[in-house]
Order: C-alpha cells, then sequence, then structure tokens
C-alpha cells in the first residue's frame, strides 16, 4: 500500500475521520531529509500494510493544517489514532528506526 497524499481540504477525511491509524509526513520538494526518508515510508508503507496508512502533506501548497497543528520543522511525522495525534517525531532516521518508532505506537 503506497504512501498517499494529504492536503487541507481532504485532512479531516483523510486523518482525524480514519478507522486505520494514520502517519503523516509533513514535508517540501526542498527538503533534503525530507527526499532521504520518502523512500523509507514507501517501503514502510508495503511492508504494514493494512495496520497503517502512511500520508504526505507538502507544506508548501498545504499551509493551513501545518500552521495550525504547530509544526515548526520538516520533516515531522505525526501519528493520529482515532482521530488525536498520539506520537511525534521531527528530523530523518533509517528505515529500521523509522519503523520500530510506528510499530511502537501501533
Amino acid at each position: 500500500m503506497a504512501t498517499t497524499a494529504v492536503t487541507d481540504a481532504s485532512f479531516k477525511a483523510d486523518v482525524l475521520d480514519s478507522e486505520t491509524p494514520v502517519l503523516v509526513d509533513f514535508w517540501a520538494e526542498w527538503c533534503g531529509p525530507c527526499k532521504m526518508i520518502g523512500p523509507s515510508l514507501e517501503e514502510i508503507s508495503d511492508e504494514l500494510g493494512d495496520k497503517i496508512k502512511i500520508t504526505k502533506m507538502d507544506i508548501m501548497e498545504n499551509t493551513d493544517t501545518p500552521s495550525q497543528l504547530g509544526v515548526r520543522g520538516i520533516p515531522y511525522l505525526a501519528l493520529y489514532k482515532g482521530g488525536e495525534k498520539i506520537a511525534e517525531m521531527t528530523g530523518a532516521a533509517p528505515k529500521n528506526q523509522l519503523k520500530s518508532w510506528i510499530e511502537e505506537q501501533l
């Protein structure tokens, strides 16, 4: 299951109202560390399948949600379950650390 894009308009439906836990990767095209973790998140999405939905939000195209959530640095990963943020992480990390962090939260 590949990562999907989420927007300001779709955030509530795609993330907050989701029955499945959702990881949101707040990123930007100009962000080197964001580009580094992108392929890892794709692989993790495939490996974890239906356990979690991994989404990406471009903060340059969608400014309202990151602003409302107080996103200060990217990459910023926020994990939502039942409409509530249950965990967050700022910065890049190797795939094995990202996957372990996600699995610990589930």
